[in-house]
């Protein structure tokens, strides 16, 4: 598994946890928990940023781990 397929993957889990977090805080009646669920949805989807500018990183400097 290269690089660049590895990032994707990461980078497909933490986009999941994300819109998990923000489904429980959209379900969860209790307001502490909405509430915590929303700001760590939020750190998420700044990992999920990050992620995805070291993919486009790898991918622009390293062609050859492009997914096929």
């Amino acid at each position: 598994m290269t690089i660049g397929s590895r990032l994707q993957t990461t980078l497909a889990s933490a986009q999941g946890v994300a819109a998990d977090l923000k489904s429980y805080a959209l379900e969860t009646q209790d307001q502490q928990a909405k509430q915590l669920y929303q700001q760590l949805a939020q750190t998420m989807d700044s990992v999920v940023n990050s992620l995805q500018s070291r993919v486009n990183y790898v991918m622009q400097q390293e062609p050859q781990y492009k997914k096929q």
